[in-house]
């Protein structure tokens, strides 16, 4: 029998071989033929993140339609904030991730359909969906518990209760988080290092509750990815496979 293909977390890749398939793309005959089956097969292997940018823009749309009133309505009532989190916590935690505040999401769109969308392509639609949640909700019930104990102790003004909150960075984050151990070698130390030292000087900056949640998210992205890889490697050597 041929030998299985490597768990998710075991294919991993360092900065040689992404500059070797870059450029062996780049060179390979009939570049311009092959744009638009590469977009469409990019865009078929991830379906969840394709499905979850045309959401966003739906519901961004359907904000341009409503008046300031209604809109800041409408956000509040679907926002992570505590006053919302104790009176419908599950409804909320779903809703707040399909929204955005503000304008036009710019960043979501190449965060989502280019960096991870290639996660999802290497680890799979349910890993991406789980790992997605968990960042969102994770990082969303730690923020909170810090803001009501800050209320509670007289350090954050009460209006931060009833603060609107969403939108889909906690899960982003988790998930760039995690795709550290995609890599290895100094491709991961670089891509984690980054992705940490971006955030943290956010919130040494200006400090506010989201990026203490993005801080959250990414924290929760790299033991979920650690873990993740911890487990496929003890499984391989359990099986006999060679990991690198």
């Amino acid at each position: 029998m041929p030998d299985s293909p490597p768990a998710p977390w075991l294919r991993t890749l360092d900065a040689t071989d992404c500059v070797r398939a870059v450029t062996g793309r780049l060179r390979a005959p009939g570049l311009p033929r092959r744009i638009g089956p590469a977009v469409r097969a990019h865009f078929a292997g991830a379906p969840a993140s394709t499905a979850y940018v045309f959401t966003l823009l739906v519901t961004w749309w359907t904000l341009r339609g409503l008046s300031p009133q209604a809109e800041r309505a409408l956000i509040l009532s679907a926002s992570t904030n505590l006053h919302n989190m104790r009176e419908n916590p599950i409804q909320v935690l779903v809703a707040s991730a399909f929204w955005t505040e503000g304008g036009f999401p710019y960043w979501v769109l190449p965060q989502f359909l280019v960096v991870t969308a290639f996660a999802e392509r290497r680890l799979g639609t349910a890993r991406w969906i789980a790992l997605f949640a968990i960042g969102h909700v994770g990082a969303t019930l730690l923020t909170v518990t810090a803001i009501s104990y800050g209320i509670d102790h007289g350090v954050i003004p009460y209006r931060v209760a009833v603060a609107a909150d969403v939108g889909s960075s906690y899960g982003g984050t988790a998930i760039m988080a995690a795709m550290s151990f995609l890599f290895r070698g100094g491709l991961r130390l670089a891509w984690a290092g980054t992705l940490v030292a971006v955030l943290a000087a956010a919130y040494w900056i200006g400090p506010t509750f989201t990026d203490y949640g993005h801080l959250c998210a990414a924290g929760i992205g790299l033991v979920a990815g650690a873990a993740g890889s911890a487990f496929q490697r003890r499984r391989a050597r359990r099986a006999g496979q060679t990991v690198a």
